[in-house]
């Protein structure tokens, strides 16, 4: 049987569930396995770690420690944005609130980034947390192998 390694096409199902179990990502529930590429960044890479080595067919659940799959948190992710700025890269009408998921283009403009808002001011700029949002938690990660290339 093919096992995963570096570079591996995966077929997988898989849940990703984050404090108190809550799920965060579930395949199982979709009924739709996801396809991906080990290493492109699909997946966090202490995911990918625990994941090299193991049999196509392998159903297995990864117990991740706090800030291990998604980094520590950290507090200058957490940033004042000036609605200007929001302005000229968005929808100028574009009214935000606590628990928004904001996409910004990366600075080269090739790619992007979110962050969450965290807080309104009445001047309309708004408290964006970038850190990714299981940053600094334990994490499960619950994986079926369903092929391996």
């Amino acid at each position: 049987m093919p096992h995963v390694q570096e570079g591996s096409f995966l077929t997988l199902h898989y849940r990703l569930s984050g404090p108190q179990g809550k799920v965060v990502i579930d395949t199982f529930e979709q009924g739709q396995p996801a396809t991906l590429s080990l290493g492109a960044g699909e997946l966090s890479p202490a995911i990918e770690q625990r994941l090299i080595g193991l049999e196509e067919g392998t159903t297995t659940v990864i117990d991740l420690a706090p800030g291990e799959a998604f980094g520590e948190r950290q507090p200058e992710m957490v940033q004042w944005v000036a609605r200007k700025l929001l302005n000229e890269l968005g929808d100028p009408n574009e009214q935000y609130t606590a628990g928004d998921v904001v996409q910004f283009p990366t600075p080269d403009g090739l790619g992007s980034y979110a962050g969450s808002a965290v807080e309104v001011r009445e001047d309309g700029s708004v408290l964006f947390d970038f850190n990714h949002p299981l940053a600094g938690q334990a994490v499960t990660f619950e994986v079926q192998l369903i092929g391996v290339l």
